[in-house]
């Protein structure tokens, strides 16, 4: 449920290790004063409890399109996709969407809503040339991707599982708190913060 005056966080969580921690995303963007919605890509819904999740949001986790007459998702002030899998920025940076979280990416990239990704993808992926220009295509359209130094750095492969109680939830939060903020009145080009 989204509560005047406050700002609408949406979760985009994807099919990896850390969406099984999902509540501490909630529950960190909640203490800080986020109303909280959750999308999933359909892989997603095996890693957590949706209905936990639902609970602790307040509102139903989405992961299909909604049918007419149903109530709609709050307009979102702010998207962190997290865990961001290979597959969803690659598909994404392309256009696809073939999943309701990725028509929502599609849609509000375009309507230039604040987007944060924190990905969640192992070194030899994250190597592949087509990785590397879906970043860059993402990054150009004004995404903000942490990867790299100050940020997610890839994992070894099949080393994962090893992540997900260190997956640094905090800095996606920061980064959608900072990508809010107004500039400053003598920061008229929004460089001072970075």
């Amino acid at each position: 449920m989204v509560t005047p005056g406050r700002h609408v966080l949406t979760i985009v969580a994807c099919g990896a290790g850390p969406a099984a921690a999902l509540g501490t995303c909630v529950k960190l963007a909640q203490d800080r004063g986020w109303t909280v919605q959750v999308t999933a890509t359909p892989a997603a819904l095996d890693f957590f409890d949706a209905a936990a999740i639902a609970d602790q949001a307040g509102s139903p986790v989405r992961s299909q399109y909604r049918k007419p007459g149903e109530p709609r998702s709050g307009i979102a002030d702010a998207i962190i996709v997290a865990p961001a899998t290979y597959n969803t920025i690659n598909k994404w940076a392309h256009g696809i969407s073939d999943t309701y979280a990725l028509g929502v990416l599609a849609e509000t990239t375009g309507l230039a809503v604040p987007i944060v990704v924190l990905p969640f993808v192992n070194s030899a992926l994250a190597s592949r040339p087509p990785f590397q220009r879906s970043v860059e295509a993402l990054r150009a359209e004004g995404v903000r991707i942490l990867l790299g130094p100050g940020g997610v750095q890839p994992h070894p492969p099949r080393t994962g599982g090893e992540l997900i109680d260190s997956y640094p939830w905090r800095l996606a939060l920061d980064e959608a708190e900072h990508m809010l903020r107004p500039p400053r009145s003598d920061d008229q080009d929004g460089t001072l913060d970075q």
